[in-house]
């Protein structure tokens, strides 16, 4: 069965764990600006919330991509990203309507969730159980897209 990642925005408490963690698994090093994982911190109203790439079912990057350098391999759920077919367009990361695929100028590649392969760093190491990584189910599917929907709508009100 396959498997999605799950935010909880009500457990998370803003530690910026999960983007230590996706960093450093991905370069061996902690440089914030690296992450695929962002936290994005409401102060007012006392919340954040982590966000990677939600592996749209209908992947706005994917459409944009003028050289297949994001693409869904047959058979597959997640979007790949392979950096020898990118010419650093950035049209993918005006596509995605929750900018969670990001140029790094560091190393020229556009940065966005891969899941580490089937074993998430940032749900391994959330102190809170923010994140998890389940299998994808109808319930799990319409929760996850209820949540992506709400998200969607508070980004575009401020």
């Amino acid at each position: 069965m396959t498997k999605l990642l799950m935010i909880h925005p009500d457990k998370c408490t803003g530690c910026k764990n999960c983007s230590l963690a996706c960093v450093f698994g991905h370069e061996g090093q902690f440089r914030p600006a690296g992450t695929r994982v962002h936290v994005y911190t409401w102060e007012r109203e006392g919340f954040s919330v982590p966000m990677m790439c939600q592996q749209c079912d209908d992947a706005s990057c994917m459409k944009v991509c003028p050289t297949g350098a994001l693409h869904r391999p047959q058979g597959g759920d997640l979007v790949v990203y392979e950096k020898d077919k990118c010419i650093g367009c950035r049209m993918c990361t005006m596509a995605c309507p929750f900018g969670n695929a990001v140029y790094d100028g560091a190393t020229g590649a556009i940065l966005k969730c891969d899941t580490c392969g089937g074993k998430p760093e940032c749900v391994r190491m959330c102190p809170s159980g923010a994140l998890e990584y389940i299998d994808d189910n109808i319930s799990t599917r319409s929760r996850k897209k209820s949540f992506a929907a709400k998200f969607k709508a508070a980004i575009q009100e401020g």
